[in-house]
């Protein structure tokens, strides 16, 4: 009997139901497509650090849906109780007829364990088939070969989905028993004539709060964009964030008082058509939803933030990578090793004579006498990099220093400037296909191309006639700016500066802080480049041995590495931030919607009254096509303009890994996700509040 009754009240609620299915299927099929990589991950023929890279990956997304299952189990918990609410009347029916809370609360539980299956296996069914896509999409992220490609189903992953959602249904469960225990026939009778109170707020109070809200707001933005150079902790970034919140509350909670006073001042619109009727439900609305709609708006802000922000990241390491890995390897030693060193901890490092002697030779050298076959090698260039203690980045700042310290006082402003003679350098620039350069006997040019320092150092050169001294003797700036270029190969562009200095410069051979050697392999093929590259990154290798035995050391870069550290790390942030920010838009849309179903539900009465006074279903419609697109829109419009400010700051954050210039195509693959997503819960709510108030 009570099955029967539970599965005819799914099916009479089903247009009830909808937003709280189509949450429950989205959160399971998403759930499974991130935590389904680990059964997809053997097709892939990959190197070896790839794989490590993909493990990392997986095991972050592991950590990371525990976060989201804790949201969704709220978010389910929520639009439960939405559900439970607007059954009142029907549950006071069913007490009134003689059944038990016992009674009701079993047909909730077969309610809700019958739509959890139900959206459980469907959304397995999507998440299944989605993951092949996203399988698809890794392999290309890390140029895998796809070729054993084949259709995978990930028991682990359904396994871990089954159980977390049944964790939530069952927490849904608990909730709605303890919810029937304290419900009386009396409210449940009557709960459909009880509305809000609606508090009208002193408009002039209300604007004050509302000014109050921008200027923190205002500060706040200011702070993590023109001010972020003092944000250099978390402690002094917290203020910043509890601003942000603060403000967008205050801002929320004084919209309903003045808007409306501010309306109905303009005759001519406030009695224009329904206006009246839409502004008051949304005056009603603002006015009672204060934290969830300030919620909603940062979540908001933090999935476009995310989704934008991190899309940027993976568009410019991907169109860096190419630039700035022109050849396939480069190598760097120290030159003229002291004695002994004092190490950061205090404790002295003492160098053997042998080591010692190699810091004196070329790597050339270094390579051959630790037996590796220089015929491995082609393309070969090998410069020495000098450095003076008496030009430091603080010499070369000069008058400007006290100006850059109070900008940027955490650099270290003792580090002394890489020196490289302009015929050594356009040697490498030859090899790496850019830029080269001319100098007269008196000039300098200064390399630069990451970004902040690159404006702190163009602070100096920009008023001309910066000067320098190597060795007694002075050299002016050629150029007003800084000029592109590098040596070291990078992910990005991370140089942070090095001197140009004519040929003829009194460069010593006690100046020379190291060797430096670029080359490709002499390989037609990949698979021939990847035997290469095992000389250099296993350590199976026996020139890697003899180093080791000889207490040599020799740093170095190859571009396979570069490119799979690079990848992952773009595919590690990509994954995690579309996770979450696609949990965080599913949370935002679905307590907008339930919200609104609920107060079209609340509101049934006037609605009819409308239709008393004569007002027909197209002028009913689009008053109620108003509310919800205000409803819906106010909050986005709040976390765009939170936004704004927000990718700036992470932009800034990530200077040199992430530029602006790849900005537009991740703000528009976010509008197509949010617009996917956002807009899809929008027609929902809107089809489902017309039904509503038809019933």
């Amino acid at each position: 009997m009570l099955f029967k009754l539970s599965l005819e009240n799914i099916k009479k609620s089903f247009k009830d139901y909808a937003i709280y299915f189509l949450t429950l299927v989205l959160g399971v099929a998403i759930f499974y497509m991130f935590n389904s990589l680990d059964s997809q991950q053997a097709m892939f023929e990959i190197s070896k650090s790839q794989r490590e890279i993909i493990k990392l990956m997986i095991d972050m997304l592991g950590m990371v849906s525990v976060f989201v299952a804790v949201i969704l189990g709220l978010l389910i918990v929520y639009a439960n109780n939405f559900l439970i609410n607007r059954r009142k009347k029907e549950f006071g029916i069913y007490m009134t007829l003689g059944m038990g809370k016992r009674q009701i609360s079993k047909i909730i539980l077969i309610e809700t364990i019958f739509v959890g299956i139900i959206s459980l296996v469907i959304g397995i069914i999507i998440g299944i088939f989605a993951s092949q896509f996203m399988t698809i999409l890794v392999g290309k992220m890390f140029e895998a070969d796809m070729s054993n490609f084949e259709f995978v189903f990930s028991k682990e992953a359904c396994i871990k989905t089954c159980i977390y959602f049944a964790v939530m249904y069952l927490a849904v469960m608990i909730f709605n028993t303890m919810s029937i225990s304290r419900y009386k026939l009396i409210n449940l009778l009557n709960a459909i004539k009880k509305n809000e109170t609606v508090k009208i707020k002193n408009p002039i109070i209300s604007i004050l709060v509302f000014v109050i809200g921008c200027i923190i707001l205002g500060y706040a933005y200011w702070k993590v964009t023109a001010d972020i150079h003092t944000l250099t902790t978390a402690d002094k970034l917290l203020p910043p964030i509890l601003m942000g919140i603060i403000s967008t509350i205050l801002i929320f909670w004084s919209l309903s008082g003045f808007i409306l006073s501010i309306i109905k001042s303009i005759k001519s619109v406030y009695y224009r058509n329904t206006n009246m009727f839409v502004l008051r439900q949304i005056n009603n609305k603002i006015n009672t939803t204060v934290i969830s709609m300030s919620v909603i708006c940062l979540m908001l802000f933090m999935t476009i933030t995310i989704l934008s922000s991190s899309l940027a990241l993976r568009n410019t390491m991907q169109r860096d990578l190419k630039e700035m890995t022109p050849v396939d390897l480069n190598l760097y030693k120290t030159a003229n090793l002291p004695e002994k060193i004092t190490t950061r901890n205090g404790k002295e490092k003492i160098y053997t004579p042998d080591q010692r002697e190699d810091s004196k030779i070329q790597i050339q050298n270094t390579l051959i006498n630790n037996g590796l076959n220089v015929n491995l090698l082609k393309d070969l260039v090998e410069i020495p990099i000098y450095s003076s203690t008496n030009l430091t980045w603080e010499n070369f700042f000069g008058e400007k220093i006290e100006e850059v310290k109070q900008i940027y006082p955490m650099l270290k402003y003792d580090t002394t400037e890489m020196i490289v003679k302009i015929s050594d350098y356009n040697k490498v620039a030859k090899l790496y296909g850019i830029d080269e350069y001319s100098l007269n006997e008196d000039e300098y040019i200064m390399l630069c191309d990451f970004e902040s320092m690159e404006s702190i150092r163009n602070k100096v050169l920009e008023e001309g006639n910066h000067t320098i001294e190597i060795e007694g003797k002075t050299y002016k700036s050629k150029y007003t700016e800084c000029k592109s270029g590098f040596i070291i190969m990078s992910t990005s562009h991370t140089n942070t500066g090095i001197l140009l200095v004519p040929d003829s410069c009194n460069l010593t051979e006690d100046m020379k802080e190291q060797y430096f050697l670029a080359a490709n392999y002499n390989a037609n093929t990949d698979e021939e480049k990847e035997e290469i590259e095992k000389n250099f990154t296993s350590d199976d290798s026996s020139f890697i041995q003899n180093l080791y035995n000889n207490g040599f050391e020799i740093d170095g870069l190859t571009k396979i590495s570069i490119i799979e550290a690079s990848v992952g790390l773009a595919t590690i942030v990509t994954f995690i931030a579309i996770y979450l920010g696609i949990i965080f838009l599913i949370a935002s849309s679905a307590i907008l919607a339930l919200k609104q179903l609920t107060e079209s539900s609340d509101n049934k009465q006037r609605y009819t009254i409308l239709r008393k006074i004569g007002c027909d279903e197209r002028m009913i419609n689009q008053a109620l096509f108003r509310q919800i697109g205000i409803f819906f829109g106010v909050p986005l419009l709040l976390a765009i303009i939170h936004s704004i400010f927000g990718i700036q700051f992470a932009l800034s954050i990530l200077s040199g890994i992430a530029s602006s210039k790849d900005l537009l195509p991740s703000i528009i693959a976010t509008i197509i996700i949010m617009g996917a997503i956002y807009g899809a819960y929008f027609i929902a709510t809107y089809t489902g509040s017309k039904n509503i108030i038809k019933d």
